[in-house]
């Protein structure tokens, strides 16, 4: 009887494990595709989550405009800015601004959606084919007022900065992040957008994925989630905080894209390149300067090393913080050592006690939205005396002698004198930034180092790559084509941007290296290898290596078309095609170029170089000239910028106005003395012009940049024996 009871339970736990066993192997096949199954379905069995989420900036940041979601006063109100004035109205639940239209003339605009809500709030007007742009007036929703978030004079109708130009389009500066599931879908022959959204507003598809897989496992009768799926969403929630950064990212990061279809289920470098700590982005020590969305700052600080996600601070439905004040902080950091007057010097409760006021400073941007540096990092008023950059202490003390000197002294008084991360990183990025000789060994070093972020590591690559042609630095751009990191490998290929080898033993050793790039783990890196090689013939010629090049330049050309409504993307196509020999398709990218963006300044210089190419030499100087204007005017508005500078100069001296070319050269090496191309480029216009003590003088400071570079020394000896010919 015994015997027969064990058995019987032998039997029966040899049933259930084969059942449970068949139950955990009878997941859903391979390759199902999850699709979006919308808000209320989610509300369904997360009724709390829903909760929090409801009125959060998430569900509003993006509404039809009728008065259940129009906070501005369209009252007949009105607004003069710069002697454009625009009129706020109302009729019955519709909402209209009448303003300087994008021919000039005042006209009356339909508001058809609204986005955001605090500490403002915006509103788009259909100019048709599907062209939603963002009108120039904005409310403030705090001080109940009109304003315009771009307070300085309005450019006019014909400039992509016009509320009706490209760089206030909604369908590719806005919606992405303002939607759920956005497709583009641009129609470039009839100049259309047929754009599509699951939802309205950032949902819970937009940060967990796609819900159909999810909601199919959960209506299952199965005990377990699937083998190949999991509970069918991203895992936002696993140890690694990867996939919780990479899924806020792409809308809390300034980048570029790479493909089109992001999902919270993939990986960011698939879809999106990261920028770098550039000079027009952020200060050299990192700190915020222009409107770079969170991530990138975030990259730099050691919460990030040590595996902090969004979520420890911020609610991920309601996103209010989840503790206030300090006691955030002190969730992780012991409050009794740095919650106290012998840690921040400030009188406890002051705006000076507060952790985020010191390691958190903010910036305003659109004039009223203060959004905070998340590179959480120390103050160091020390460098702005030796970088100019901001610094926390002097955002508050503001007296007259209340100098940046005086609160890196009080720092020194507090903390001491010695820093763990001296010299700090700004400081080698900014001598790298000013091509400093002495900064390449520190920038190397700085590719090495752990306690900064890959960020830093990245910029301190691409500035080894672009402004040091040295052995050693190049060595170091060649190893880091291997590193681990997506955004390291990426950075590391600026250095083969226009470069040409010295030896066919360097072409076969860099086309091997660069061809393991074509099959890279990361779109990002694999299209951008691919679109270098195309203008680089050095790829060893196997017939799998131009498999996967044709491969990886697919995946580019579908990135461009995705946004196929961008001048740059048809810019890039034209280079591409130009490229390749297929000089028809090229001409013809070139040309939507231009037919997309008449005012945009680049496209006419790409096609008068492809047409001069073919003889067609006085087409070639009407766009050229034509470009000079557009090229002058943005000079003109944005005078330090060296680039801008040289491009302008470069395109007089081929119009043949030379003064003109070297009054613009000129300034741009003042701009950016450690440009070792606009040096050049000044140094031949003089040789040009035969004004030797110029030519001279400015290929010696040439050969300060790059001391080694055999090219150069050779300019100098020729220009030495045309000055000097009875010399010879």
């Amino acid at each position: 009887m015994k015997k027969r009871w064990i058995y019987g339970v032998i039997i029966f736990l040899s049933i259930t494990s084969i059942g449970l066993a068949i139950d955990w192997w009878s997941g859903l096949p391979e390759g199902e595709q999850a699709t979006y199954v919308g808000r209320q379905t989610c509300f369904e069995c997360h009724q709390k989550e829903a909760a929090l989420w409801k009125k959060s900036d998430h569900d509003l940041a993006m509404n039809p405009a009728t008065p259940e979601f129009v906070l501005g006063d369209f009252n007949d109100t009105e607004l003069e800015h710069f002697g454009i004035t625009s009129t706020m109205t109302r009729q019955d639940d519709k909402y209209f601004v009448t303003t300087q239209g994008p021919d000039g003339k005042r006209d009356r605009f339909e508001v058809k959606y609204v986005i955001g809500v605090h500490p403002l709030q915006q509103y788009l007007a259909d100019l048709g084919r599907g062209k939603i742009q963002v009108l120039p007036v904005t409310w403030d929703t705090e001080q109940k007022r009109w304003y315009y978030a771009s307070p300085d004079e309005p450019f006019g109708p014909d400039d992509p900065l016009h509320w009706s130009g490209s760089a206030q389009n909604w369908n590719h500066m806005c919606a992405e992040c303002h939607t759920t599931n956005w497709s583009k879908n641009y129609d470039v022959a009839s100049d259309t957008h047929n754009f599509s959204f699951s939802e309205m507003r950032v949902s819970c598809e937009a940060c967990h994925g796609p819900g159909s897989i999810h909601v199919k496992l959960a209506n299952s009768r199965s005990l377990f989630w699937d083998r190949h799926y999991g509970y069918g969403l991203a895992k936002l929630k696993g140890k690694d905080a990867t996939a919780q950064l990479e899924s806020c990212a792409p809308c809390h990061s300034h980048r570029r894209h790479v493909a089109p279809g992001h999902t919270p289920l993939d990986r960011f470098h698939d879809h999106y390149a990261l920028s770098l700590l550039e000079d027009h982005l952020y200060h050299p020590d990192g700190q915020i300067n222009e409107e770079v969305y969170v991530f990138g700052s975030f990259t730099q600080s050691k919460m990030y090393r040590k595996g902090v996600r969004c979520t420890d601070c911020h609610d991920p439905h309601s996103l209010k913080l989840k503790f206030p004040g300090n006691k955030l902080c002190t969730q992780c950091h012991l409050e009794a050592k740095y919650d106290v007057p012998s840690h921040h010097h400030h009188k406890v409760g002051s705006t000076g006690a507060s952790c985020v006021e010191c390691h958190m400073p903010s910036k305003t941007y659109m004039v009223v939205d203060p959004r905070r540096d998340h590179s959480l990092r120390i103050p160091r008023p020390d460098l702005t005396v030796k970088l100019g950059t901001p610094n926390a202490c002097n955002q508050c003390h503001t007296k007259a002698d209340e100098t940046p000197e005086w609160a890196a002294k009080a720092v020194d008084k507090w903390y001491g004198t010695k820093r763990r991360d001296d010299p700090h990183y700004g400081e080698i990025l900014a001598a790298g930034r000013a091509g400093k000789p002495e900064a390449e060994r520190a920038l190397i070093k700085l590719t090495r180092e752990k306690e900064v972020g890959p960020v830093v590591r990245a910029t301190a690559v691409s500035l080894l790559a672009t402004r040091y042609n040295n052995p050693e630095s190049r060595k170091v751009v060649e190893r880091s084509l291997k590193s681990k990191e997506e955004l390291v490998r990426l950075a590391a290929l600026r250095g083969f941007e226009g470069w040409s080898p010295s030896s066919r033993e360097e072409a076969n050793d860099i086309g091997k290296l660069l061809a393991k790039g074509l099959t890279d783990s990361s779109r990002g890196v694999r299209t951008e290898v691919a679109r270098i090689l195309s203008s680089l013939p050095i790829l060893p010629d196997t017939k799998q290596n131009q498999r996967n090049l044709k491969n990886a330049l697919e995946e580019y050309k579908a990135g461009l078309m995705a946004d196929g409504d961008q001048t740059g993307s048809h810019m890039s196509l034209g280079i591409l095609y130009a490229n390749q020999g297929d000089l028809k398709k090229a001409e013809q990218e070139f040309r939507t170029a231009i037919k997309l963006a008449p005012a945009v300044a680049g496209p006419r210089s790409n096609l008068a170089q492809l047409l001069e190419q073919q003889g067609r030499t006085e087409e070639a100087r009407e766009l050229r000239s034509k470009e000079a204007e557009l090229l002058a005017r943005d000079a003109k508005l944005l005078p330090e910028n060296a680039l801008l500078q040289y491009r302008l100069g470069l395109l007089y001296y081929l119009l043949g106005r030379e003064d003109e070319a070297v009054t613009t050269l000129k300034k741009a090496c003042e701009l950016e003395p450690q440009s070792a191309d606009f040096r050049l480029m000044l140094t031949l216009l003089y040789e040009k012009q035969q004004g030797w003590k110029q030519a001279l003088e400015s290929v010696d400071l040439l050969l300060q940049l790059q001391p080694g570079n055999p090219t150069f020394r050779q300019i100098k000896l020729n220009l030495e024996q045309k000055a000097n010919p009875k010399s010879k």
